[in-house]
């Protein structure tokens, strides 16, 4: 059986997520591990798992001519940088979102990667959610007809720390970019214009940073469709992740995933159990599902189902919801190139 010779890049929460995730399919291997902090305790969890090398280096990875692929779980300031690299090393790529903060530089990152001729996947977990991806199977397959709104509700069951809001990127480029994504995905047409509102309601240090923690987002489609994001840094009762596709035949709608499914009635009240809490419990089978299909799509030449462009058009959106609320006034796609030209 051919085999996938993966190095990582980044050994923090998520690097190790996926490296868990690709120890589970046997035409998989994890040759090598990079970390900038990488000590004693990496080495002692690397070896658990039969990773043979582990450094603080990434320029071992990229020179390892054994290895096929890299999945770049780093900080976003490294990642077209890595990209770039892995690219001229003809090392297929998976990163994490964004690409960057600057869509510049994802696009010169993007060109690196068709230069070289390598897949270049962006880790949109959530089009690989079960419930998701039925959504979109009966959105394309006209169930529901043509789609004329598109709902989708994020909200966070916690805020960040000081430390991550300030580098975050935004609550458009850190969370938001999820749902914007998703809101392409499901509706399988183009973003032509967004109206973004936004407030700092849940912890003011978020003004600190020039951010926000709770939005409204509105978004015009090529396809005449229209969309509504609402995002929260907040939600006392879990991680509340819900999706409304409304068009001309019907309608299919997502609740949130729950513990179990049990609701209990009695003349006291109708009581269920709260959402899941936490993002690696409501979307862990997605995890799994996209480091399957991108070591499938290496091995087999299937499609990638997300790429660097669905990567660069979620980051436009996002720095039109930025403009947005800045301007307060919608902001057509069109103008974004211009207009952070302007206000730079």
């Amino acid at each position: 059986m051919k085999k996938i010779n993966i190095g990582i890049i980044g050994a923090g929460r998520i690097g190790k997520i996926h490296a868990d995730n690709i120890l589970r399919f046997p035409n998989a291997k994890i040759t090598a591990i990079s970390d900038l902090f990488a000590g004693p305790e990496l080495e002692a969890w690397a070896a658990e798992r039969g990773i043979g090398i582990v450094t603080k280096n990434s320029d071992d990875i990229m020179s390892n001519p054994d290895i096929d692929a890299v999945f770049i779980c780093s900080s976003t300031d490294t990642h077209v940088p890595l990209i770039k690299q892995a690219a001229q090393a003809n090392k297929h790529i998976f990163c994490e979102k964004p690409v960057s903060m600057d869509i510049s530089q994802t696009e010169e990152a993007l060109e690196a990667v068709k230069a070289a001729g390598v897949k270049l996947q962006i880790g949109f977990n959530r089009r690989f959610d079960h419930n998701f991806k039925r959504v979109r199977e009966h959105v394309q397959g006209g169930t529901i007809g043509e789609p004329h709104l598109i709902k989708i509700t994020s909200r966070d069951p916690n805020p960040p720390g000081e430390d991550y809001i300030k580098v975050s990127g935004g609550l458009f480029m850190d969370m938001a970019i999820h749902d914007f994504d998703m809101a392409r995905y499901l509706s399988g047409s183009e973003v032509e214009e967004v109206y973004a509102q936004g407030q700092v309601l849940v912890d003011p240090v978020f003004s600190k940073y020039g951010d926000i923690d709770t939005a409204i987002i509105t978004l015009r489609f090529r396809n005449g469709a229209l969309g509504v994001i609402d995002n929260s840094r907040k939600a006392v009762y879990g991680y509340d992740q819900r999706v409304e596709v409304f068009g001309s035949k019907g309608s299919v709608t997502v609740a949130n995933d729950h513990p179990n499914s049990a609701v209990v009635s009695t003349a006291e009240g109708i009581v269920s159990d709260k959402p899941l809490h936490f993002f690696l419990e409501r979307y862990n089978g997605a995890y799994v599902d996209e480091t399957q299909q991108f070591i499938e799509s290496l091995l087999n030449g299937k499609p990638l189902v997300v790429d660097g462009n669905d990567g660069l058009q979620a980051e436009k959106i996002a720095l039109a919801a930025k403009l947005s609320v800045s301007l307060n006034r919608p902001v057509k796609l069109s103008e974004v190139h211009e207009l952070r030209m302007t206000l730079a």
